[in-house]
């Protein structure tokens, strides 16, 4: 099989050989300057990000994970508090809540959309929650407007987990701009990802933005002048450059990926259940995630046939050993659990073809058949 006919999860040798003059000059750039950290470009992608979202400032770091870490601890979220969250999620959304000494609540999700559910979310809520913590799942932010009523409700923020999200929408507004703070991934297999790891916290409260700069880079508010204990979780300009190139080409190749979801929805909405997008939201199809039965079978099915079928989550977080050990071993939400066991992601990015969709598509229907 030739490389032009494997079908992959996604294509990054064939998208920097489409944008190669573009990549080159933007990586030949920064080393000419000398300036590999926090350099001009880390503030001209910043500022562009915070432009495309509209959520007046972000703070580029290190990757996904630590951005979370510096929006719960500019938010005050420490020992004693509570942060309610989703189980079926990458284990990062509930490990940094750990990490900052706080417990994670674990609620139940929306069996259409698998991202958290308001209303379990409002029943979850006690004196010691301290923030509520949804992730926009698999490209498609949860119904915002719902938690934000809770959230006001007690006074609580509200921090999104955009890793998979960012370009998507609801009523309007961006992914990144819907809460009082959201953090997202640039991982190379995310929507708009770089070249190793990268990440970044958007907020419209200008003292909270000032708080993240600061523990994102050892707590400094200037040279041998550190006013909190921070963190050292900075950009590299490289990997800034890198995503202003992608951004270049980004609404096209958001574009290619709605195009994508759409092709398979036509030709398997009759033989599986199918992403649901609600009403007055688009997604950024970080993933295309099926309902199966049998889905182990159905996943190796595919695998026989070549076609790389992913599945995101195998088990809660609260299964995982770790959670186990903090004490979360009877627990067991049935939408998740019912989740676990039956999605399944196809391969999906901007530059699938609908002749590889085609292969995709009759080996699902195949696999189901059978």
């Amino acid at each position: 099989m030739t490389a032009e006919e494997r079908i992959t999860v996604i294509d990054l040798p064939q998208e920097y050989a489409l944008r190669k003059e573009a990549y080159d000059a933007a990586v030949q750039q920064v080393i000419a300057s000398g300036f590999f950290v926090l350099g001009p470009q880390v503030a001209e992608v910043e500022a562009r990000l915070s432009s495309y979202v509209g959520s007046g400032h972000c703070v580029a770091c290190g990757n996904g994970t630590d951005a979370m870490i510096l929006a719960l601890e500019a938010l005050g979220v420490g020992p004693g508090d509570e942060v309610i969250t989703t189980p079926f999620t990458f284990f990062g959304t509930a490990e940094v809540i750990v990490k900052v000494g706080a417990k994670p609540v674990f609620v139940d999700i929306d069996p259409q959309t698998f991202n958290i559910d308001p209303a379990a979310v409002a029943a979850a809520v006690t004196p010691a929650t301290r923030a509520i913590l949804p992730v926009s799942l698999y490209g498609q932010m949860p119904d915002m407007i719902a938690l934000q009523e809770v959230a006001d409700a007690h006074g609580l923020p509200i921090i999104e987990d955009a890793a998979q999200s960012f370009g998507a929408t609801q009523n309007g507004r961006h992914s990144c701009a819907a809460s009082t703070m959201a953090t997202t991934s640039f991982f190379p297999t995310k929507p708009l990802g770089c070249w190793g790891d990268g990440g970044a916290v958007f907020t419209a409260d200008e003292s909270l933005a000032a708080t993240v700069r600061k523990l994102r880079h050892h707590g400094d508010s200037s040279r041998y002048e550190h006013d909190l204990v921070g963190w050292n979780s900075r950009l590299d300009s490289l990997q800034a450059a890198v995503l202003m190139v992608k951004l270049d080409h980004f609404a096209d190749d958001l574009a290619r990926r709605q195009a994508a979801a759409a092709y398979y929805e036509a030709h398997l909405a009759d033989v599986c259940q199918v992403p649901h997008v609600v009403e007055g939201n688009t997604s950024a199809w970080a993933q295309y995630s099926v309902r199966v039965p049998q889905r182990d079978a159905v996943q190796a099915a595919l695998r026989e046939a070549g076609v790389p079928a992913a599945v995101h989550y195998p088990q809660p977080i609260y299964r995982q050993p770790s959670f186990v050990a903090l004490g979360y071993g009877g627990l067991e939400l049935p939408q998740v659990e019912l989740a676990c066991r039956e999605v399944l992601c196809l391969p999906l990015h901007p530059l699938l073809t609908t002749t590889m969709q085609d292969r995709v598509i009759a080996a699902l229907r195949a696999a189901l058949k059978g």
